[in-house]
């Protein structure tokens, strides 16, 4: 079945040998190959005949004329010409076929863009992504699996496999008044959320509500189900030795916290801590030490609209579907939302962001505070964004349906070492129109392609211009949002999704990294360590 195996690293690549006298197994040992010092390789497997099938992340069969990908929760199985069933026999790394190479099969191992971090390193906070360090130092060998009469696949969802929907909420603009708003609203539609919250009541607005001065309301929250995340400690910054002091010496306000979202520029953030020099040992301990688990990588997929739902499927985040899922509104605002996602996620360039902010912010002082100074500064990067756009139009046809680099291999949950300790980092899809995203077309989308979205959301931002967002007014729900939440909550309800907050997500999905597959003598394809994942046979 198997004609060659080979490693890529960035060192070169090597043969690796393999035993051919394997009828249903060929292990795959290539730990002399790797080293400490390795973050990413590839396995190439090359087929003595074409992969005529593909299981797609929707548990559905599909042709290999398209380029095909499946993530670290996807079943891994493919079907080739004669119709063996090939499986790997641990559900981790990448699985991709390229639509010109059919017998051939790339096993990935953190590729570029698989597992990506926000890290502000550089001078002014200047955004640099970086790959996450990973650990390969595995007891069990990797194995392709092949069988003539069943391959196994696991189910994402504690209910079979069901959709999934997680929303994590930044709690910027949450008061103590809103809170109470909000936690009726998720109560009666049968929804629950992973709710940021500050610690610290240190705001520049007042109201601004923290487990400081409103540990009781954000106790109920917890009484109704939903998971209470650390959002940075405070809404404001202090100094830099204040800030350290705080996160340093802060106490869990009660247990089983475990969930850290960054919030703006707060110099301990996981993705800022490195630009003060901090060790790396030292941060470490200390999330340890206050039993923080899973960080947010401070990206997100994409934009959620009307078609753009599920974090599975890359065909959703492209410029197309993003262009489609926005008819309707005034050609000006579709300018101005297909021109900030072709720099953010498109282009996903450093670079073009800050052009992009730039101008969005002299923009504002040129044409409403009447400051003409700036006009040379927005003249100047408005040229640079315009050839951009016109670079991506030129080719409109080949551009149009590129998957975004950051959402390709649909990085929603990873594990990063920071020093010698593991930790789960988990990548969102931004919502912010509840109007669009989670109307019933998307949520049918969703259930029917068992798809899965992280939302990283702000529930109760009050500004106007904020489409479809929760509050019509301070008091007052978004009738439409609430008729979907109500439509989501009954799906909920009917187990058709499950709804679980980040930390019971991540607690089901760490059950993928101990799955592990045989063939028994019989030739059928067997699990041969139990986990707390679900899981069917495919014929």
């Amino acid at each position: 079945m198997i004609q060659s195996i080979l490693i890529c690293t960035p060192s070169g690549k090597s043969a690796v040998p393999f035993d051919k006298s394997q009828k249903n197994k060929t292990e795959i040992d290539i730990s002399k190959f790797l080293s400490p010092k390795i973050n990413s390789f590839d396995i190439v497997i090359r087929f003595s005949q074409p992969i005529i099938e593909f299981r797609n992340h929707d548990y559905q069969w599909v042709n290999c004329n398209s380029d095909r990908i499946a993530n670290e929760f996807c079943p891994k199985i493919i079907k080739l010409k004669d119709g063996t069933l090939v499986q790997a026999n641990r559900n981790i790394g990448i699985w991709e076929v390229n639509k010109k190479l059919k017998t051939v099969l790339l096993w990935r191992f953190n590729p570029e863009c698989a597992s990506s971090l926000t890290s502000y390193i550089k001078d002014q906070n200047e955004v640099t992504i970086q790959s996450a360090n990973q650990n390969f130092n595995w007891k069990q060998n990797l194995a392709i699996l092949f069988s003539e009469k069943n391959a196994i696949e696991f189910s994402r969802s504690k209910i079979p496999f069901t959709a999934i929907a997680c929303f994590t909420d930044h709690c910027d603009f949450d008061t103590p008044e809103n809170l109470k708003i909000q936690r009726d609203f998720f109560k009666r539609n049968n929804v629950k959320i992973t709710k940021g919250f500050f610690l610290n009541h240190f705001s520049k607005r007042s109201d601004n509500a923290s487990f400081e001065n409103d540990a009781e309301e954000l106790s109920l929250w917890q009484n109704d189900g939903h998971e209470l995340a650390y959002h940075s400690l405070s809404q404001s910054l202090k100094t830099i030795p204040d800030s350290f002091d705080d996160f340093y010496n802060f106490n869990a306000p009660f247990s089983g916290l475990c969930t850290w979202i960054d919030h703006g520029f707060q110099p301990y953030n996981f993705s800022l801590f490195k630009n003060e020099k901090i060790n790396e040992q030292d941060y470490e301990v200390n999330l340890i030490t206050k039993n923080i688990k899973i960080l947010w990588n401070y990206i997100d997929s994409g934009k959620a609209t009307v078609g753009v739902i599920n974090q599975l499927n890359t065909k959703q985040f492209t410029l197309s579907s993003f262009l489609k899922g926005n008819k309707g509104l005034r050609f000006s605002k579709q300018l101005q939302l297909m021109t900030k996602n072709m720099m953010f996620h498109f282009y996903g360039d450093q670079e073009l962001i800050l052009k992009y902010k730039s101008i969005a912010g002299n923009f504002k002082k040129v044409f409403h505070q009447k400051d003409k100074s700036k006009f040379y500064a927005l003249l100047k990067d408005g040229f640079g964004l315009i050839s951009s756009i016109v670079s991506v139009l030129a080719f409109w046809n080949s551009n149009k349906n590129t998957p975004y680099k950051l959402a390709k291999y649909s990085p929603i949950l990873f594990k990063h070492t920071i020093f010698e300790k593991e930790f789960y980092i988990f990548q969102t899809l931004k919502i912010d129109n509840f109007e669009k995203a989670l109307c019933q077309l998307n949520i049918d989308s969703l259930i029917k392609e068992k798809g899965v979205f992280v939302a990283h959301t702000y529930f109760s931002v009050p500004m106007k211009y904020h489409k479809g967002r929760l509050f019509y007014s301070k008091n007052e729900i978004n009738f439409i949002v609430e008729k979907n939440f109500n439509y989501l909550g009954l799906k909920v309800l009917n187990n058709e999704i499950w709804n679980p907050t980040l930390k019971e997500l991540v607690g089901y999905w760490s059950g993928f990294e101990d799955i592990l597959l045989d063939v028994d003598e019989l030739g059928n394809i067997v699990v041969k360590n139990e986990t707390n994942i679900v899981y069917r046979k495919v014929l």
